[in-house]
């Protein structure tokens, strides 16, 4: 019988095909699966402590560019096993894609984590602290010590008023002073170096917590005037059980018109902070400035820092008291007093304890 050599040849060369990818799938699961140690180089970071890899994806790479990069970092084997992934994963997800950003990655994660946190865009989330009563200048070094971006990128991004996104906010703001929300936030690895992205975020935080509390009030301030006074109060106050007393001090000075003499004003005019050991100068207290309100009637035009929640709703309930004056203690506490005769005894009673405990 006489065979056919090119009918044969056909049912061949497709079991051999069959083989080979086969053998090809088999190799690039065998590699998926292997456990990868992590090597510092372009990209990444190690995170000594928790053992974990930062890798960081930049805008527009492509899979094989990313593929590169891990095999670079030794975080996967073989680029080949990396373009099989890819390959498979597109065809399951045609309209998808890598997301830039910088992932947290464990040395014992197999290539199909690795390529799913980066195709879903599983980025890390970094976590940063604004402590109460920081003002924007505070803040925008703080974020320039983290390495997010530059003071003055911050500061910048803190003098646009988004009305359109919180038409809540009050006209006429040369900044957002006294609205970004002090507390903990988390924030995305990709948006670190957008200041606008935490600005709004804090925004936001204000709106969901402090808002409320000013439009369930019953009160004659307007919400500039409520914040800037809370924010007068926040600097003022150390102890928390004096807030509402020094609130009333304040508030009824403002219904006496007098002048408020609040220091962390002419602090904040003269970008300065005085200490127990560099109190303001007579000539400090004496420069004409907007935010002086040792000069001054009446409240500066904006506030001069973020508040806390507890001195916004002091400042709405302030005690109602007959004190217009108060001096700082060095333990946090304040003396009150009715009296100008009363605050300036006070005053020279506390300086001459200061005096007597620094010369023993």
């Amino acid at each position: 019988m006489k065979i056919d050599q090119k009918k044969s040849r056909v049912p061949l060369f497709s079991t051999f095909l069959t083989l080979a990818v086969g053998i090809f799938i088999w190799q690039g699961w065998s590699w998926w699966r292997q456990g990868i140690a992590p090597v510092a180089g372009n990209n990444v970071a190690v995170n000594a402590a928790e053992k974990k890899v930062q890798f960081y994806v930049p805008s527009g790479a492509s899979g094989q560019q990313i593929g590169a990069k891990l095999a670079e970092a030794g975080l996967i084997n073989s680029t080949n096993a990396w373009r099989l992934w890819v390959w498979w994963q597109q065809k399951q997800d045609p309209d998808g894609g890598f997301k830039a950003g910088t992932y947290l990655l464990s040395p014992h994660d197999s290539l199909p984590v690795i390529a799913t946190k980066i195709w879903r865009g599983e980025v890390m989330q970094t976590t940063f602290t604004i402590p109460e009563g920081w003002s924007i200048q505070q803040m925008g070094k703080y974020f320039e010590s983290l390495g997010y971006f530059s003071a003055a990128e911050f500061e910048q991004a803190a003098s646009q008023i988004p009305y359109d996104q919180y038409p809540w906010l009050p006209e006429n703001l040369p900044h957002l002073e006294g609205f970004l929300y002090p507390d903990t936030y988390k924030l995305s690895s990709d948006r670190l170096r957008e200041p606008q992205a935490i600005v709004n975020q804090m925004l936001d935080r204000f709106q969901q917590i402090a808002l409320p509390v000013y439009q369930q009030a019953q009160t004659d301030l307007s919400l500039r005037d409520w914040v800037t006074l809370a924010s007068i109060v926040e600097k003022e106050s150390v102890v928390g059980d004096e807030r509402r007393l020094i609130a009333g001090v304040f508030t009824q000075r403002l219904r006496r018109g007098m002048r408020l003499e609040a220091d962390p004003t002419v602090e904040y005019g003269l970008g300065i902070r005085q200490t127990a050991d560099r109190p303001l100068t007579y000539a400090e207290v004496g420069t004409p400035s907007p935010y002086n309100t040792y000069l001054n009637f009446g409240l500066p035009p904006t506030a001069i820092a973020s508040p806390a929640i507890a001195s916004l709703k002091a400042t709405l309930d302030p005690e109602e008291t007959e004190y217009l004056y108060f001096v700082a203690r060095y333990d946090g506490t304040h003396v009150f007093s009715k009296t100008l005769a009363e605050h300036e005894a006070a005053t020279r009673e506390i300086r001459r304890a200061r005096e007597a405990q620094e010369s023993s």
